[in-house]
């Protein structure tokens, strides 16, 4: 006999029974919620509230309003060091292109790919100190590693590849392509390698070429990792920090918008006002491209598995 056969009403019963879902899905959500809250959003509200203020930290605060952000946009060596992330950025995009490459390149091939993915992977493993005075030590002009092999074949580099201030920042841009290269890497390996097999036996039979099945077969199936990398990218580019603070501790013109945020917070005369104006700026700019990211990337429409004869 059933639940309504006796005359127990039903609703009551689906209502308790959902309560409880509800409940349960809530215990399992409420000390991750709790922990955004304490450790993301709160800290993002207390530096949006104290950019607003001048304050060393220990002292008084004292209200300044939009001073800050004025001051971040007229004086030059705020608005070089936010305008240097651009090196980092092209860099970005470019080994985003040299990850996808490779990885599909190495998906296909047989020969040397275990060799060939450890070694593009490698870098990423080095540890961010290390990997710089490892490059300090390779641009260094009187014993360094790059100006001893140009002598080897007769050639002369400049008298210093980081203060030189025309390409300084290209190099820095290069070393950062070369550490994190193969993270974006391993990311497309592993989704183009989960790619049904039979798609390519299907765009074979149909009689593709590599660059059709790269186009309606891979990057449809890796479109929300390449948006995933394209926001890691631009925050990267705007958050650089390691790379030009331990090789050229940010002088000669390659002081980063990070290393410009910590020198006025913890420097000689600390401004943590300042400094979290300049850290709210790079919070806003990365969830203005991720939105505009998402706008014109976005998956809204999928593209379907066929190919143009």
């Amino acid at each position: 006999m059933t639940i309504a056969a006796r005359g127990v009403p039903l609703s009551p019963i689906l209502r308790d029974r959902r309560r409880k879902e509800y409940l349960f899905v809530a215990s399992f959500l409420a000390l991750p919620v709790l922990l955004l809250v304490v450790f993301s959003l709160l800290p993002v509200l207390g530096v949006t509230v104290v950019s607003f203020f001048r304050w060393d930290g220990l002292g008084k605060m004292s209200f300044r309003g939009f001073d800050y952000y004025k001051r971040i946009f007229t004086e030059p060596e705020y608005w070089r060091a936010l305008l240097n992330s651009f090196y980092y950025l092209v860099g970005a995009f470019v080994q985003l292109a040299l990850a996808m490459l490779l990885a599909t390149i190495l998906t296909f091939t047989a020969k040397g790919k275990g060799f060939f993915k450890g070694m593009i992977f490698f870098p990423y493993l080095i540890n961010g100190v290390a990997a710089g005075y490892m490059f300090y030590v390779f641009f260094e002009p009187s014993y360094g590693t790059l100006n001893s092999l140009l002598s080897l074949f007769g050639g002369t580099g400049p008298a210093s590849w980081l203060t030189n201030g025309d390409i300084n920042n290209i190099l820095l841009a290069i070393v950062s392509v070369w550490r994190f290269l193969g993270l974006n890497f391993i990311m497309f390996l592993g989704v183009i390698a989960s790619i049904d097999t039979g798609l390519y036996e299907a765009a074979d039979l149909d009689g593709a070429n590599s660059w059709q099945v790269f186009r309606y077969i891979i990057m449809p199936s890796i479109r929300p990792i390449v948006f995933l990398n394209m926001i890691l990218a631009v925050k990267g580019a705007i958050s650089v920090f390691d790379v030009p603070y331990i090789i050229t501790g940010g002088s000669f013109g390659t002081s980063s918008f990070v290393i410009e945020a910590y020198r006025v917070s913890f420097g000689q005369n600390p401004n943590l006002g300042l400094g979290s104006a300049m850290s709210t700026i790079i919070l806003i700019v990365v969830l203005a491209v991720t939105g505009v990211q998402q706008l014109f990337f976005g998956e809204n429409k999928k593209e379907g598995t066929h190919y143009a004869k």
